[in-house]
């Protein structure tokens, strides 16, 4: 299944997020990329770009305009092009990690995700983790946890909660 302007896709082409990005204020694009909540497949439709991606009309509680005027001047300073060339490289990724293919984690795990983050929304990826196909692969995963109500920067979202689940696997050590 492929989706028409799956966001991933969109970025490929190096200048043309970056123009799209520059005729936007920076913080409003901030808020638009962290202040997402849907679990649904991020597009963005090649007529209306980012400009037309719905704007974000209260923060969440875990960001603040003060994280978001940092962020934004940052980005401001430096562009985008280095956080887009992560997207850009997904194929050459894929080429080089070719000869782990298989390979298994076999060191003690403890795996944290979103109910509402996208990735985990990917088809199949759900049911890989609850169905034993991540354990298989991961022979060291001890636990999985999915937070109800969590979006993908579920550090920011729930740190305390994150923090705590960390603290509980590192101490048994």
């Amino acid at each position: 299944m492929h989706l028409e302007g799956l966001i991933s896709d969109v970025l490929q082409e190096p200048g043309v997020a970056e123009e799209d990005f520059a005729q936007i204020d920076t913080a409003r694009l901030i808020k638009k990329f962290l202040g997402g909540r849907s679990p649904k497949p991020p597009c963005v439709p090649k007529e209306i770009g980012f400009r037309g991606l719905p704007d974000l009309r209260t923060l969440p509680s875990w960001l603040s305009e003060e994280d978001v005027n940092y962020y934004a001047s940052k980005f401001s300073q430096k562009g985008f092009t280095g956080g887009l060339n992560y997207y850009r490289c997904l194929d050459l990724n894929w080429e080089l990690l070719a000869p782990w293919t298989g390979a298994q984690i076999k060191i003690p795990v403890k795996f944290m995700v979103g109910d509402l983050d996208i990735t985990y929304h990917i088809p199949g990826i759900r049911e890989y983790i609850q169905n034993g196909g991540f354990k298989k692969d991961v022979p060291g995963l001890q636990e999985v946890i999915v937070m109800e109500g969590v979006a993908h920067f579920i550090n920011q979202e729930k740190a305390d909660e994150v923090s705590s689940h960390i603290y509980d696997f590192i101490k048994q050590f």
